[in-house]
């Protein structure tokens, strides 16, 4: 199995004065595999998962996404490779009060002038809802959702441009067991059908089982400070 995300020597401080300090030597993430970054609040997970995504700029080391460099890419070329490879799901997910559901799940056409949001981009949108049990809620606002509906929307816009990598940053942190447990199943089932890597951070470890491979943070973060 090849290694869709690889780091080495990855350093990342935020600012000058700063305590705080990320430093992963190495780490591989095989393709269609599901992992998880673990800790408590400010050890450096969710800036690990920033970096990966370009998002962050490291002060060293080099990020590889497939056969891409993410480390050498400008801001705005990284923006277009995020938008256009990379799903996110968020722990508020995030969704435009001002648009309906289906726009909302397009909406990563409007961010990326590279993605052209074709006749078969919008029956995809709609063919994902109508998995997800919303194809008969295409047009209401986020505020006309439960919870669960939105947490739905936010899965479909992540997988809307078809990506092979899906991040999830603390996306069950809001939430009770029950619907935890509905929700990893639901992601569960989607990474799976359509083959897709994993990576997801959370500091909840009942959910450890569900992934292949689970790293704490704190290996890599010294003295705390921002996530």
């Amino acid at each position: 199995m090849s290694d869709l995300i690889r780091v080495d020597g990855l350093r990342f401080r935020y600012g000058e004065g700063s305590s705080f300090l990320l430093d992963v030597p190495q780490l591989a993430i095989p393709a269609g595999t599901r992992t998880a970054f673990h800790g408590p609040s400010g050890c450096g997970k969710t800036t690990l998962l920033h970096l990966i995504a370009g998002i962050l700029r490291p002060d060293a080391g080099r990020i590889h996404i497939g056969d891409r460099e993410i480390t050498a890419l400008s801001p705005s070329q990284a923006a277009a490779y995020r938008i256009g490879n990379i799903g996110f799901v968020f722990q508020d997910f995030v969704l435009i009060d001002y648009l309906d559901v289906l726009h909302n799940v397009l909406y990563p056409y409007y961010l990326n002038p590279a993605l052209r949001l074709t006749a078969d981009a919008r029956a995809h949108a709609r063919e994902l809802l109508g998995e997800l049990q919303l194809g008969d809620k295409l047009h209401r606002s986020p505020d006309q959702l439960s919870q669960g509906e939105r947490q739905r929307v936010a899965i479909c816009r992540a997988l809307v441009t078809r990506p092979s990598l899906l991040m999830a940053d603390e996306p069950t942190g809001g939430l009770d067991p029950d619907r935890t447990a509905m929700f990893m199943d639901l992601m569960d089932e989607q990474v799976r059908e359509r083959g897709i890597t994993l990576v997801m951070v959370t500091h909840d470890h009942s959910l450890f089982p569900r992934f292949d491979a689970t790293h704490d943070a704190t290996t890599w973060s010294s003295d705390g400070g921002p996530r």
